[in-house]
């Protein structure tokens, strides 16, 4: 397909590497369109396969399972949701013809913490945190001794914060380490340790990459504990030197990562200190903290990432206050319920997204809460309010 001509509707088969919450929502949209959907996980019953046309169940990381599937179905479009995925293949795919989302290339670097940071810092030359990279404990301590304590230890392969550790000493490196070792979504033998940015906030400037070039939604500000998403808010307030530095980072490197014709939603992490903007780390696909775009927006960031997927066009991109509360569960359960839900419900532009998650899993987050207003710190009060009525306990 020549990028920028869109092809009919009724034509496309699009497969999900990754089914869950952000996929049930891509899922959603490319149906709406007339697109027919195959959701694939390592686990059955993710939400994004509870709507799906058809899905199977295999573990992304399976290079061989993922060839069987594209060989079997003919998706117009591969489309991975997860960042743990089977990379090689996905390369091996692209050059035979199939089409990846937005690029092979793409998912392999930034599926890998190593990968995108070091394109980010020494081939564009972006700003970024001081970090090094390690592949043993007695590594892990020189480079924290150069970056400066407090510093963050990240596995290489992960998400949301999966083995991820705030180290205040050099006593603590050891469980840091351990931690990041057992907890990553890949086992790469291999950690970053990056030197503490003292920010003013934290934000993702979703950039968009489509026929006509590149969009920017309005910055989401978030909150993030120990690298998890716990809030998000539309718009986060800006000034004119912040936002001109944010929208040429983003269009840098999603220009770089897409080449001549990838396409689709980015979600680009940044930090904000005065008139200063680094880089963090960058998503190929729909963003947690996006969530907020369901309500903040005309339209969701799932719906402009399958808009950009199709070849769609894709018009200004109107906002309004809105705020995202995650609901996150913990310890283990079976057939989780909802209890409070009409009680969060109660006020006037509030709405609740159960995602249909079968199980718990030591901590997970399971529905995500949405809010209005005619502010923005109007919107973020309604959300925890909201929020703070649902429990998700065992049925």
């Amino acid at each position: 397909m020549r990028f920028g001509t869109p092809l009919k509707p009724s034509a496309i088969k699009i497969l999900l590497l990754g089914s869950g919450e952000l996929g049930k929502e891509v899922a959603i949209e490319a149906m709406r369109l007339g697109c027919e959907v195959v959701a694939c996980d390592r686990y059955e019953g993710a939400p994004a396969q509870q709507i799906a046309h058809r899905s199977y169940v295999f573990p992304m990381l399976d290079g061989t399972k993922i060839r069987e599937i594209v060989e079997k179905e003919k998706p117009t479009y591969i489309v991975p949701e997860i960042e743990a995925i089977a990379t090689p293949t996905l390369v091996e795919l692209e050059k035979e013809g199939w089409t990846v989302i937005p690029t092979a290339r793409a998912t392999r670097l930034t599926m890998d913490r190593e990968g995108i940071r070091r394109l980010a810092a020494e081939e564009l030359k972006l700003p970024t945190s001081p970090y090094h990279f390690a592949s043993s404990l007695e590594e892990l301590k020189k480079g924290a001794a150069d970056v400066g304590f407090p510093c963050f230890v990240k596995p290489t392969m992960s998400s949301s914060g999966h083995g991820q550790s705030k180290v205040e000493k050099e006593s603590e490196l050891e469980n840091a380490w351990n931690f990041a070792m057992e907890s990553g979504r890949g086992k790469t033998g291999k950690v970053i340790v990056e030197g503490q940015i003292k920010f003013d906030s934290e934000i993702t400037l979703l950039t968009v990459r489509h026929a006509a070039g590149i969009s920017f939604c309005a910055p989401v500000g978030h909150i993030q504990i120990a690298g998890d998403y716990r809030e998000s808010w539309q718009p986060h307030e800006m000034n004119e030197t912040q936002l001109k530095k944010a929208h040429a980072i983003g269009k840098k490197i999603v220009d770089d990562l897409c080449g001549e014709s990838g396409r689709g939603i980015f979600g680009c992490e940044l930090f904000i200190k005065g008139d200063d903007v680094y880089f963090s780390e960058i998503s190929p696909r729909p963003h947690d903290t996006g969530m907020v775009t369901m309500v903040s927006q005309s339209m969701s960031e799932m719906e402009l990432h399958v808009r950009a997927i199709l070849g769609l066009p894709i018009p200004e991109i109107p906002c309004h206050p809105g705020a995202s509360v995650a609901i996150l569960a913990e310890g283990d359960m079976k057939n989780p319920t909802y209890e409070g839900v009409e009680k969060a419900l109660k006020e006037s532009g509030t709405w609740v997204r159960i995602f249909g998650k079968p199980e718990v899993i030591k901590h997970r987050r399971m529905a995500v809460v949405l809010a209005t207003a005619e502010t923005v710190s109007e919107a973020r009060a309604k959300g925890k309010r909201a929020a703070s009525k649902i429990k998700v306990v065992e049925g």
